[in-house]
């Protein structure tokens, strides 16, 4: 299993966190995702190694910004 933890700026309540866990469970490979407003983070835990970029596309196409790093 590996995990990878994303800093996601613009997460203001429970209802963003819905959204973002929403959209990218339905991204191939990916187990579970938990997004936590409170923290700005986002943890995804997939089977195999996760597209990076295609997570991050599909974040900020929902009008939040993955940060580098």
């Amino acid at each position: 299993m590996k995990e990878k933890i994303l800093k996601v700026e613009g997460m203001m309540c429970s209802g963003c966190e819905n959204r973002i866990e929403k959209a990218l469970m339905n991204q191939a490979g990916i187990e579970t995702v938990k997004a936590d407003h409170t923290k700005g983070t986002v943890l995804i835990s997939a089977k195999e190694e996760m597209d990076y970029e295609e997570i991050k596309r599909k974040i900020e196409n929902l009008g939040f910004r993955v940060k580098e790093g």
